[in-house]
Parts: C-alpha cells; structure tokens; sequence
C-alpha cells in the first residue's frame, strides 16, 4: 500500500467522510476536555491558577513545535504575532483562575457565548447584519442562565470566564487571515510563555504545584490544546464554513456532560434550558449570517 492510499484524502468518499466525522468530534472532545481538566486540576490537588497556566501554555507550545516540525515548517515568529499571544496568554489565564470556582459546564457557556457574540460584534461593526431574534435569544437566555439564584455561577469567576471568551474570540479573529494556522497557533504560544512566567513571578508568594495538578495542566496544554488544535485545523478546511460553526455548538454540551460523570456536577432543569437558548441563539445567527455571505457570493459571481 502507497503512501497516498493512507492519505485520509484518498480512497472511498464513504471512508473520507467517515474520517472527518471522527476526527471532528475528537476535535470537539478535546476542547471540552480543556474545561474538564482545569476544573478537576482545582478539586483533585493544590496547584495554584498561575502555575497551571504556565504549564499549560509551555506544554502546549512543546505539542504544537513537534507538530510544526513534523510537517517540516517554519514558526512565523514576529513582533506581528505579539497580540495574538497576549490574546492567547489572557483566554488562558482567565481561563485557569476562573475554573478555581466554577463547574465545568457552565464555565464552557460562558466561555463560548462571550467567544462568539465577540466574533459576531465584530461582524456587525464591520456593517454585517445579524439575526436580531438569534441574537435576542442568546443575550436572553444568558441572562436566565446567570439570574440569581442557589445554582447561579458566582460573579467574580463568571466576568473571568467571560473576558477568557472575549480573548478567545479576538484570538480566533487574528487568525482568520492566516494560511498556516497550526504554526501561527505555535508561534502564539511561544510567544507567550513570557508572559505565563511574569504571572508566576507576580503570584510568586501563592505558587504551590504537584505532581497531579502539574499532569493536569501539561494534558490540557499538550493534548487538549495542541494536539486539539491540529486536528481541528485540518477537519475545519475541509467541511463547509456554516457546518464549522455549528458543530462547535457541541462544546458546551459535551462539557457538561462530562463534568457530570467525573465531577458529579448537577444543573438545574431550568438553566439547562436557558443553556440551550443560548446555544440556540447563537447557532441562528451565525448560520444565517453564512447564508447571507454565500448568497452575495453567489450573487457577485453570476
């Protein structure tokens, strides 16, 4: 058997498809497996939230190098890549102090609301148009989601969670423009680790790592991260925008779920429903702003 005959490209369109399917929900797995490991890196030992996050973004960095490496390509480092990582560095920051006191599922709706209403307001001030209802829906049902209550996430790691969805969102718009997403991803994170390190300088007095909450970090930063990035570059050029969109509407969910079965997490019935009007909203305005995009599209081509 050939080289290329091993090439998920290649062979039957069945077994393509098939390939991209798996690979796309092992992509999305990854990243829910981010939440999972943070939060469980607070109950199941004593690491510190700075320490977590530099080891995170080091192993991370290691992954995505011998990935670039691998492909035999070059890191595109340069001071145009200093927002990125200082995006990168503040999503992952926030991030790791926030889980200290949230649970995994409803760290992840926030994180990926704030994500994409960030990536939509960009859009709209750019003179795209929006959904309103898709949009009414989704700030409403945030709202439901974090009207107080005695299952109602706390506040200070709530606006946490949502400024890392706000630095994840920017992140995902610097990187639009680029044709080699793994290895800009990788420069990011090198470029980043500086930062990680001024953090556990300033939190110096409040270090204190293990070897279970070191492994936690170095799995979200290495596997969850880099090797879930990769993959999710390579499944996101091939399947259609709107599709792209919409099956991160599993991440939430699938954190949820799994915050439920290894943490024994609980949610209300009734903020799981406004969980999934959030979700909702969402997903109606990004696929009928796709929609609109191929329609003028199509238009300027005929």
């Amino acid at each position: 058997m050939t080289a290329d005959s091993k090439s998920p490209d290649r062979g039957p369109p069945a077994a393509r498809a098939a390939t991209i399917v798996y690979l796309t929900g092992l992509a999305m797995l990854a990243f829910a497996a981010n939440s999972l490991l943070t939060r469980a890196a607070f109950q199941a030992s004593s690491i510190d939230a700075a320490s977590f996050t530099a080891i995170r973004i080091a192993s991370g960095a290691f992954a995505l190098c011998l990935i670039v490496l691998a492909q035999g390509a070059t890191l595109p480092l340069s001071r145009k890549r200093g927002w990125p990582a200082f995006l990168l560095f503040a999503y992952v920051a926030a991030f790791s102090f926030a889980y200290r006191d949230i649970s995994v599922g409803a760290g992840a709706l926030i994180l990926f609301a704030a994500a994409q209403l960030t990536m939509i307001s960009y859009g709209v001030l750019r003179g795209e148009r929006a959904s309103i209802l898709g949009m009414s829906m989704a700030i409403g049902g945030i709202a439901a989601f974090l009207a107080p209550g005695a299952s109602a996430p706390p506040l200070g790691p709530t606006a946490l969670m949502a400024v890392a969805g706000l630095a994840w969102g920017a992140f995902s718009l610097t990187g639009k423009s680029g044709d080699a997403p793994v290895a800009g991803t990788a420069s990011s994170f090198l470029l980043a680790l500086p930062m990680s390190l001024l953090l556990l300088l300033a939190y110096r007095s409040h270090v204190q790592i293990d070897l279970a909450g070191a492994l936690y970090a170095a799995l979200s930063g290495a596997l969850a991260s880099g090797v879930g990035y990769a993959i999710w570059y390579w499944v996101r050029v091939r399947m259609t925008a709107i599709s792209a969109g919409a099956v991160q509407l599993s991440v939430p969910v699938i954190s949820a779920i799994l915050g439920m079965v290894f943490l024994d997490e609980r949610i209300t019935p009734g903020r799981a429903i406004a969980a999934l009007v959030v979700l909702a909203g969402v997903a109606v305005v990004t696929l009928t702003a796709r929609r609109k995009q191929a329609a003028r599209q199509a238009d300027a081509r005929g």
